[in-house]
């Protein structure tokens, strides 16, 4: 038998004195508005028009998250949430318990096989089941002539109702509001909360057949699995939202018990869903896009996007967009120009100790794409694909960009571009005329490395080449006068992270070897 769970939660500290009514009005409301976070998290607004002092009954109870349901009005509201029972046609609900549905009619319950004879009785009407009361029992109890008879259900077959009627009753939350006293003929209630159940995914689209101008589109698919909406504004919200509570459900919500809201308030789960807490299709932290495919000589200036927190809301217009409803469009569109390189990352191979270890990091080569954000407004992390002339070039993940920030894009590997790096540690003829070190209560070795930068370009074309060569220690020399910066993890260890960064540009054919050499300190 279905369990039915009846919670009433008040939402306010005391309900003021209003006056009294026959009956609660209904009312109904609407969804005017919805704010889309990346991670399944939506801003909801919802309006409804009430009359004179009293209280207003709503079937569409949200469950909202944990300390975000507010009520804006002009008059004093408070907020109440009670189950009750409710006729709704049997047409419009799954068939639930045969306690419940049938309650109060009369039934002929038949039993598999030929063995027991059929029941004839009146179906009982049970008492709702609350969260703390123990498991109800499994079987089906009838009122006959000759007293009660449980049934297990299991052993029916079939049951028979000629009373049955076309509408059942359903258990189901109402929001009440009261409204206190008033000389306004109508006051509008404006219902705002943080609920699970809208989101939307972000997609962009480079168009590279014009060799200057990159064409640029921002599509976004978006998910109901909330409610119907009719009409409803839909904004689309790029940044860096905190939402502390978004695994906790407010107590407000029907089927929340108590003792679920402080498991949830206290459980494992505490975290706060943000940029780090669903890697693409969250938000993106701006730190990120020194360590893919960006870094090297960077514009970081950008267009001024406004005043207050660093989330941008995009507006989609209204949208009509039943239950389980997917639909994808077209955000923007913008043109900027560009530059196509081939960038060469080479990766550290020592640990902060200038021990050598395995890394799993490789030094592949990547043909890549130079541009800044042509849209007003931020490009937010997701997937980028590249096309040129109707062909399909490849697809990375594309970081934040503010609007007229600078980035660069990977496209593809470069395979027509033969690379090989090599280094080798200097020895020491005179073991007694080592610089030893100590720091820390331990022993170091400082030890000179010397590098080679090996580069081919197989391609008939000139390329533009980037490369950047990480290493630990201290830098010596370098051929060709590269960039050098100091990366963020190297500042407090041992030996220092360094970069340097070469920008050359290499003919179709062209053979280029660049050396290097630096110290570094090694345990001893």
């Amino acid at each position: 038998m279905r369990t039915f769970r009846a919670l009433t939660l008040v939402a306010a500290a005391a309900l003021s004195a209003t006056p009294a009514v026959a009956a609660d009005t209904p009312v109904k409301s609407k969804i005017v508005g919805v704010d889309l976070f990346k991670n399944g998290l939506a801003i909801v607004k919802r309006e409804a028009t009430l009359g004179k002092a009293g209280t207003y009954a709503i079937d569409d109870v949200p469950a909202p998250v944990h300390g975000t349901f507010w009520i804006d009005s002009a008059g004093k509201v408070d907020v109440i949430v009670k189950m009750r029972d409710v006729e709704v046609p049997t047409s419009d609900v799954p068939p639930g318990s045969l306690q419940d549905d049938l309650a109060g009619k009369k039934v002929i319950v038949h039993f598999k096989g030929d063995k027991r004879a059929p029941v004839t009785g009146t179906m009982l009407k049970m008492k709702p089941v609350k969260p703390t009361d123990d498991q109800p029992g499994r079987f089906l109890v009838l009122q006959t002539a000759k007293g009660r008879v449980y049934v297990e259900p299991t052993e029916v077959a079939a049951v028979e109702s000629e009373d049955a009627g076309d509408k059942v009753t359903r258990r189901k939350p109402q929001l009440l509001l009261t409204l206190g006293e008033t000389d306004k003929a109508e006051t509008k209630v404006t219902i705002r909360y943080i609920t699970h159940g809208l989101s939307w995914a972000p997609s962009y689209k480079l168009d590279i057949s014009d060799p200057k101008t990159l064409l640029l589109e921002q599509h976004a698919v978006v998910k109901n699995e909330l409610a119907d909406l009719d009409g409803a504004e839909v904004r689309l919200i790029s940044g860096y939202p905190s939402v502390q509570y978004a695994h906790v459900r407010s107590p407000l919500a029907p089927r929340t018990s108590l003792v679920s809201f402080f498991a949830e308030l206290a459980g494992g789960r505490y975290q706060e869903i943000d940029a780090l807490s669903n890697s693409v299709v969250s938000q993106q932290a701006i730190r990120f896009n020194n360590e893919r495919g960006g870094g090297f000589n960077l514009a970081l200036g950008a267009i001024p996007a406004g005043e207050g927190v660093d989330l941008h809301y995009e507006s989609i217009g209204k949208r009509t967009l039943a239950d389980g409803d997917v639909f994808s469009l077209t955000v923007a569109k913008g043109k900027t120009e560009y530059a196509r390189i081939v960038e060469w990352l080479v990766p550290d191979t020592r640990n902060v100790y200038g021990q050598l270890e395995r890394h799993d990091a490789g030094d592949d080569v990547w043909d890549a794409l130079r541009f800044k954000n042509p849209l007003t407004f931020p490009m937010t992390t997701g997937p980028a694909a590249v096309v040129a002339n109707g062909q399909f070039n490849g697809q990375r993940t594309s970081l934040w960009v503010n609007s007229g920030e600078e980035t660069v894009l990977r496209v593809e590997k470069a395979l027509s571009v033969r690379t090989r790096a090599t280094e080798n540690e200097k020895l020491d003829k005179d073991a007694s005329a080592r610089d030893l070190i100590w720091i820390g209560g331990r022993q170091y070795r400082k030890t000179t490395v010397e590098g080679e930068l090996a580069v081919s370009n197989h391609r008939k074309d000139t390329i533009t080449l980037v490369i950047r060569r990480r290493f630990s220690g201290e830098l010596i020399q370098a051929d060709a006068d590269p960039k050098r910066q100091l990366r963020e993890e190297g500042v407090y260890s041992v030996n220092k992270r360094q970069e340097l960064l070469w920008s050359l540009s290499l003919k179709g054919g062209e053979e280029k070897r660049l050396k290097y050499s630096y110290t570094v300190l090694v345990p001893h």
